[in-house]
C-alpha cells in the first residue's frame, strides 16, 4: 500500500476485460484515480441492448467517476481533462486516439500498457497475432505515449513464452496479469525520476490489424500447422469456423496430423475422425460448435451429423 503522502493523482484510461486488473492494482496500491475514462456502451447480444464496458462496470462498482466520450476532438473535453491536474494517466486498451492535448496534460504524461514486446505488434490486436505468426515468446511492455501508434519511449519489458497449447484466453489473461504486476513500480518509478524511458528500436516493427469475424475463415489451402495457430489464437473471440453442408461450424481445438504426403483437394474430408486435408499436411478437428448448439467433441458432433470421407468442407 502506498503512503498516502506519495498517493499520485491519476486518471485510468482502458475499455475491456484485459484493462480491469490494471485498474485494480493501482486502486489497491493506494492510489487516487479520480476519474476512469472508457469507451460509451454498445450495441450487443442478440437483443442489440447497450452494453456497457467491463472497465465502466468495475469503476463504477469501486465509486470512481466514469468519463465515456466517444471521442476527444472537442476542445471542452481537453479542458475537462486538463482540470482534474493529474499527476499521470494510465492507458490500456483504451480504442481511442490520444490528441496531444491530451498526452501533454498531466505532468508525468500518459503511461500505456501493451500487450507484446513492442516494436513488435504494435496495434489492436497483439495477443493473438503473436500466437497466429508462430511466435515463441510475447510479453507486456510499458511505454510513454507520443502521437504515434504505439511508438513511444519504452520504460519496461518483461517477457512470457508461447508455448504450443498457449491459446487466445490463457495468453490474455496471463498478460493481463502481468500488467498488473508491473505497473505501480513503474509509475512509481517514474514519479521518483528512478525510471527512465528510452526509444524504441527502429527495426523489428509490426502491426497487429484490428481482427474480425471473417479473419477466423479457415482457408484450407493454408499449411495445417498454421491454421492450428489460427484456431487457438482466436479463442474464445472472433473464433475459427468453417462451413460444413453449408452451415457454419465453429472449430475450437484441432490438431495436425501427419499423414504423408496428400494428394487430396484442400477442405476435402480424410477419414471417420473429422481429419482434413490442408495445402501442407493435415488438420483434426477435435472440439467443434454448430450455431446454435453447445461445444461439442467431434465424435458428439458426427454421430449427430455424419461427414464422409470425401466430403468437401468450404
Amino acid at each position: 500500500m502506498t503512503d498516502p503522502a506519495s498517493s499520485l493523482k491519476l486518471a485510468f484510461m482502458g475499455t475491456p476485460e484485459f484493462s480491469v486488473p490494471t485498474l485494480a492494482a493501482l486502486l489497491d496500491a493506494g492510489h487516487a484515480v479520480c476519474a476512469v475514462y472508457t469507451q460509451p456502451p454498445r450495441p450487443a447480444g442478440r437483443g442489440k441492448r447497450d452494453r456497457r464496458s467491463p472497465v465502466h462496470d468495475f469503476a463504477e462498482a469501486r465509486g470512481i467517476q466514469v468519463r465515456t466520450p466517444a471521442r476527444f476532438n472537442d476542445e471542452a473535453e481537453h479542458h475537462s481533462f486538463a482540470a482534474l491536474e493529474l499527476d499521470a494517466a494510465v492507458v490500456v486498451a483504451y480504442g481511442l486516439i490520444l490528441p496531444p492535448a491530451i498526452l501533454d496534460a498531466p505532468r508525468l504524461g500518459c503511461i500505456n500498457v501493451h500487450a507484446s514486446l513492442l516494436p513488435r505488434w504494435r496495434g489492436a490486436a497483439p495477443i493473438q497475432r503473436a500466437i497466429m505468426a508462430g511466435d515463441t515468446e510475447t510479453g507486456v511492455s510499458i511505454m510513454g505515449m507520443d502521437e504515434g501508434l504505439d511508438t513511444g519511449p519504452m520504460l519496461l519489458t518483461e517477457r512470457l513464452a508461447i508455448t504450443p497449447t498457449t491459446t487466445g484466453t490463457t495468453l490474455h489473461d496471463a498478460l493481463a496479469a502481468m500488467g498488473a504486476r508491473l505497473i505501480v513500480p513503474v509509475i512509481e518509478g517514474v514519479a521518483a525520476g528512478t525510471l527512465v524511458s528510452k526509444p524504441q528500436p527502429d527495426t523489428g516493427v509490426t502491426y497487429a490489424p484490428k481482427l474480425s469475424r471473417e479473419v477466423g475463415r479457415l482457408d484450407w489451402s493454408r499449411p495445417a500447422p498454421e491454421l492450428e495457430r489460427l484456431v487457438r489464437a482466436l479463442d474464445p473471440w472472433p473464433g475459427a469456423w468453417c462451413l460444413a453442408d453449408g452451415e457454419r461450424l465453429k472449430v475450437l481445438a484441432t490438431e495436425v496430423v501427419d499423414l504423408g504426403r496428400l494428394t487430396n483437394d484442400p477442405g476435402a474430408v480424410l477419414d471417420l475422425a473429422l481429419t482434413i486435408a490442408c495445402g501442407d499436411g493435415a488438420l483434426r478437428l477435435t472440439r467443434v460448435q454448430k450455431q446454435g448448439k453447445g461445444a461439442m467433441e467431434a465424435g458428439a458432433y458426427l454421430r449427430g451429423n455424419p461427414v464422409a470421407p470425401g466430403m468437401v468442407l468450404e
